[in-house]
């Protein structure tokens, strides 16, 4: 496995790259000029194969900036117009593992209507006529205290999607500063994302792949295999 900063490569073919993006890592360029993931890879792809000019380098899917994990990127459009039909026909499977507070909601299938407000980057539960279906189902794995770990199947890709679902039944993320009213400034959000699995652009066969949470605070707490 390649480690580079930022990020470690845990596959690479002529058609896609798979890395694990550090926590805080932008995917791509924002208003803070922080690096990014996405000029993070052109630069390795540049430098590896010695490439003139612009490199390509397709982003099919996205992390919040604060969650670490798994993420697929494309190195032809041709892969990255496969790997997004993919996602829109519900091939591509997203696993979570994450820590929430207070008590966990009854049914273990979140399903809502989600709207995304632009100006403040931040979404809510709202009416079937106004939002995008929701849904994800997930595991209890261990419980500390008032705190849960749980494991997450994504099943659609709506914006802070995990985040919103559990903290609008009052059970927010750990950590989390937009939707957790108890989270202080130092805490990082225990969100991860562990495992992605897809079929290959071209070859079809199904790939998956695998990182471990953070060994830190509160992610310490669980024994997590």
């Amino acid at each position: 496995m390649e480690e580079l900063p930022s990020m470690k490569i845990l596959f690479e073919d002529n058609h896609l790259l798979v890395v694990e993006k550090a926590v805080n890592l932008p995917m791509q360029a924002d208003s803070s000029l922080d690096i990014d993931l996405l000029n993070l890879v052109k630069a390795y792809l540049k430098e590896k194969y010695d490439k003139p000019g612009n490199v390509y380098c397709g982003m099919v899917h996205r992390l919040d900036r604060p969650v670490g994990g798994v993420v697929v990127l494309a190195k032809t459009s041709k892969a990255a117009s496969r790997l997004s039909e993919s996602i829109r026909t519900n091939q591509m499977h997203k696993t979570y593992m994450a820590i929430v507070c207070g008590p966990l909601p009854k049914e273990t299938i979140l399903k809502d209507y989600l709207l995304k407000d632009e100006e403040t980057n931040t979404s809510k539960v709202t009416t079937d006529k106004l939002g995008k279906y929701s849904e994800l189902s997930f595991t209890l794995i261990a419980q500390d205290q008032d705190l849960s770990l749980v494991q997450i199947n994504l099943i659609t890709g709506r914006s802070h999607q995990i985040r919103v679902q559990f903290a609008s039944r009052n059970c927010p993320l750990w950590g989390d500063q937009r939707y957790n009213k108890k989270a202080i400034v130092s805490q990082q959000i225990a969100l991860y994302a562990t495992s992605l699995s897809f079929p290959h652009p071209t070859t079809k066969e199904i790939l998956e792949f695998k990182c471990e949470v953070p060994k830190s605070y509160p992610w310490n707490l669980f024994e997590i295999s």
